[in-house]
């Protein structure tokens, strides 16, 4: 890589730009590294032959902005210092960035459906995975711990089966390159991926983080993976975000609905721009508490106000006895359906199932609106399932639920003049409310009346 002994080497890479790697296509792509104080700096492309040309800093780092043309390549990138490291085999095209906990992580190696067929089907060469390896640090660092490899049995076994399956739908919708760096650690909760002092500047997030247990298996306290193994990668220029997490957060579940947005208003803080931002809810599991993981699962739905996002709903391929629901294909391809109608523009691609947005009392009954139900409401099943009405003394019993053309008219026996309406409305609940793409509707509750966890 380098055409000077170490001892005499100067320029030096993050991990992240090496041999393999996947650019963003059609974009401003910032290159970074570190060399001698004062020492000139030429970055050249081979798509291009132009020089982009500085010097590092009096601190040793230096940067330069270089454009990328449409998908495409392979090509060269050769950095030119007082020594010359020249990167080989680089494509052009989509970069995704995946995170969260250990949905996210899970491989087919670790069990998936259908692991033998999808392991075997894996060569890939346009599709480059990236596995930043687990690291923790209580400040910033400048470079973490991971290669970029080509899609093939051996190593889509132990990459993230999601980002997998999502990438594979892309580089075949797309035709393009496709670039997969996976950032995740099983167990870890929301706070440990965000900046500390995000969480210490806001009472409520600090005194919610407090209740998130030590374990055994994953870090807990704010920023120690932010720090060591995403901080490293910004500016990194990418298309968008995945996120699969929420699991250990349901120890303070209601504070997730300012933890999440936080969370990503942050990381496009630092990157810089508003990138896509897309989120699976979390399935169906028995919880120790009755409702903590079913509000999760609502103040994620409540985070799709934030723009630019979308959610991935589970609730009908989870596994209430498996924290790990082994069907990993279909919620990748539900993230890419995603990815292919909101950011690239397949707007014949379904992004979601049935999302409340507003109800309307009729005498003894009430009317439920969705959004993506133009198409119509499904039930799989003779009778719609997991409805819940109260009227004024906040007492929820079970309704009785039927579909008219695109909206949802609910109501019980024994409430008169009902007030509110719960919806899939526990930790395990599997309901049969689809839209005619097939997509899931999410739990939602109309009130916001006091929930307590105790």
């Amino acid at each position: 890589m380098s055409s000077l002994s170490p001892l005499l080497a100067n320029v030096g890479l993050p991990a992240i730009f090496n041999n393999h790697m996947v650019l963003q296509q059609n974009a401003d792509v910032v290159i970074w590294g570190w060399g001698k104080a004062q020492e000139p700096i030429s970055v050249t492309t081979s798509w291009n032959q132009q020089a982009v040309k500085t010097v590092t800093s009096p601190n040793g780092h230096w940067k330069v902005t270089v454009k990328t043309p449409a998908a495409g390549g392979p090509y060269s990138v050769t950095v030119q210092g007082y020594n010359t490291i020249v990167l080989e085999d680089v494509l052009i095209g989509e970069v995704w960035l995946v995170s969260g906990q250990s949905n996210m992580e899970w491989s087919a190696r670790a069990g998936i459906d259908n692991a033998e067929e999808a392991v075997k089907g894996a060569d890939y060469p346009n599709i480059r995975f990236f596995n930043v390896l687990h690291r923790t640090a209580d400040a910033p660092q400048l470079d973490l711990g991971g290669e970029w490899q080509a899609s093939t049995p051996e190593t889509m076994i132990d990459f993230s089966a999601i980002a997998y399956f999502f990438g594979r739908e892309l580089h075949q919708e797309l035709d393009v390159p496709i670039g997969l760096i996976n950032s995740s650690w099983g167990g870890t909760p929301a706070e440990v991926w965000m900046a500390p002092e995000v969480i210490t500047s806001d009472p409520g997030l600090a005194e919610a983080a407090k209740k998130i247990a030590p374990m055994e298996w994953a870090p807990h306290e704010p920023g120690k993976t932010y720090h060591a193994m995403l901080a490293p990668l910004i500016p990194f220029r990418i298309a968008g975000v995945l996120w699969y997490q929420g699991e250990t957060n349901t120890a303070a579940p209601q504070s997730y609905e300012r933890l999440f947005p936080a969370l990503i208003k942050q990381w496009r803080s630092e990157w810089g721009y508003e990138f896509p931002f897309y989120y699976a809810q979390i399935a169906p599991f028995t919880y120790g508490r009755p409702q903590e993981g079913v509000l999760l699962r609502d103040a994620q739905r409540k985070s799709l106000v934030v723009p630019n996002t979308g959610m991935v709903v589970i609730n009908d391929i989870g596994n209430t006895k498996d924290i790990h629901p082994r069907n990993k294909l279909d919620v990748g391809k539900r993230f890419a359906n995603i990815a292919l109608n909101k950011t690239y523009g397949r707007k014949n691609l379904p992004v979601s199932g049935p999302l409340y947005r507003e109800m309307k009392t009729e005498g003894n009954k009430i009317r439920l609106y969705f959004d993506h139900a133009e198409k119509g409401l499904m039930v799989k099943g003779k009778n719609l399932t997991h409805f819940e009405v109260a009227g004024e003394d906040q007492k929820f019993v079970p309704a009785k639920a039927k579909v008219d053309g695109n909206t949802i008219v609910v109501s019980a026996p024994g409430v008169k003049k009902p007030k509110a309406v719960r919806f899939a409305w526990s930790n395990t609940a599997e309901p049969n409310l689809f839209n005619t793409e097939g997509l899931p509707a999410s739990s939602f509750r109309t009130d916001d009346w006091p929930i307590s966890l105790q």
